[in-house]
């Protein structure tokens, strides 16, 4: 068997069951879609799944980013990773440090996209949510190619230097946007509309990009570097949550037009993806963000994809399973997109079941089930070169199986501060926690060897 048929006769092994029907069969219907768009080596790119308008028969940096954790629980990680190599290898002095936006089934830059290295499309948060999502890869998957890959490192390093020069005309830090540019250089992901000088989501986006390239670097022991860039993210933090808060509407600006001056209404993903990247800390001003984003919502189907991302993240499960439901729907318009299909299955695993891994041996789990959610199973999940079934009996029970691979140190987390916890009926002291949505949460280990199944509740069983 060659090798894309052993990848392809793998993929979609991830199983879900819950006591919601609807959910069931939306996650059928996201599974099926998903693998649709999934290509296994016929074409000139190699590995590569659709991440743009489907008739284009191509991949788009935001879309391939925003896809990548859907796509690693299908067992298309190395989809990614060959996705994310070409970007990498195709940053260019001659795009002043830009890769191609968009790249199509036969390797080249998809045409309505690109003309030449003088005239073409690209969104400037781009760069930097590629580090990001090159972190969030390492840690789900433990590959080392996003630690030592030469390319992926010169990436990186000419994003936070030379690609960061050339679009910081003024010098403040802050990549931005003017007139001139046309299509080339758009500082925000919002396509609607006014361009601006520049987007809440652009400055999020380099925010969560130099934090992500610190976590790498220091994985690589280079503690000078991360301390440099972690202070950069600080700052821009910082900055973010003092400048751009706008106290008389109790939200942030979505945006600086050209003449400075400030976007007050609400911006789509400039006042969104902010919450999505982890911008903001200030719990007061996090917690008025998140009331405007369950007020204004989002209109287009591409922006709906992050709210269970952006709910799940802090702790709102409610918002957050109603997402999940809304796109699920057959009636959704556009729900063939394929955004929605991949996200959907990277909410439900990094959201709904709460797992997270470490790039290593440590897998956590955090049940996040709605009220009206009884019970969720998801079994076959590949994460560490492993595979794990997991089950969340509403918020209070957990239970793990290593199906195969190596052992594990499982973290077993849950929504409540408690100083003890029932590891297979047995009294285990707790660690506490506190998460970025300031929620109390606490957790035990537990090794676990491949073919053991493992029980941990915050109530002794009877």
């Amino acid at each position: 068997m060659s090798y894309e048929r052993e990848i392809e006769s793998q993929a979609g092994a991830i199983t879900f069951q819950s006591s919601d029907q609807d959910l069931n069969e939306g996650f059928v219907w996201a599974k099926r879609q998903a693998l649709e768009y999934a290509h296994f080596g016929e074409d000139p790119v190699g590995l590569w799944y659709e991440a743009a308008l489907p008739a284009r028969e191509a991949f788009c940096i935001r879309d391939v980013m925003h896809h990548s954790t859907g796509a690693a629980v299908l067992g298309l990680r190395l989809h990614t990773k060959n996705m994310i190599m070409h970007f990498a290898e195709n940053i260019a002095e001659s795009r002043d440090w830009c890769t191609y936006w968009e790249i199509n089934k036969d390797n080249v830059p998809a045409p309505v996209d690109y003309e030449s290295d003088e005239d073409f499309w690209y969104n400037l948060p781009a760069n930097f949510d590629i580090i990001d999502a090159s972190l969030r890869q390492y840690l789900w998957t433990g590959d080392i190619y996003y630690l030592n890959d030469s390319k992926l490192l010169e990436f990186f390093e000419l994003t936070l230097n030379e690609y960061t020069s050339a679009w910081d005309k003024d010098g403040d830090g802050i990549l931005e946007y003017y007139p001139e540019y046309g299509r080339r250089g758009l500082a925000t992901f919002n396509e609607a509309g006014h361009q601006p000088l520049m987007g809440g989501d652009m400055i999020a986006a380099q925010i969560a990009g130099y934090r992500a390239f610190v976590h790498l670097a220091s994985l690589r022991g280079q503690t000078e570097t991360a301390e440099v860039y972690a202070a950069k993210a600080q700052d821009l933090e910082q900055r973010y949550q003092q400048e751009w808060w706008n106290e008389e509407n109790g939200r942030f600006f979505g945006a600086k037009l050209q003449d400075h001056s400030f976007v007050t209404g609400y911006n789509a993903e400039g006042t969104f993806l902010p919450l999505y990247y982890g911008a903001v800390s200030d719990p007061e001003k996090l917690h008025k963000a998140l009331e405007d984003v369950k007020i204004n919502r989002v209109a287009n189907v591409e922006g709906k994809t992050y709210l269970p991302d952006i709910f799940y993240r802090y702790g709102q499960n409610e918002e957050a399973f109603n997402e999940l439901k809304e796109l699920v729907n057959p009636s959704l318009e556009r729900r063939d997109y394929p955004e929605v299909s991949y996200c959907m299955i990277g909410s439900m695993a990094a959201g709904l079941m709460g797992i997270t891994a470490n790039g290593a041996s440590v897998i956590r789990t955090l049940p996040r089930l709605a009220h009206s959610l009884k019970w969720a199973k998801m079994g076959n999940i590949p994460i560490l070169d492993r595979n794990i079934t997991i089950k969340h009996t509403e918020n209070t029970e957990s239970t793990l199986t290593l199906q195969s691979g190596k052992p594990f140190v499982w973290k077993a987390a849950f929504p409540v501060n408690a100083e003890t916890l029932y590891h297979n009926g047995i009294a285990a002291l707790t660690q506490q926690e506190t998460t970025e949505g300031g929620e109390q949460i606490c957790f035990i280990s537990v090794e676990v060897s491949e073919g053991e199944t493992h029980h941990v509740s915050t109530v002794p069983e009877d």
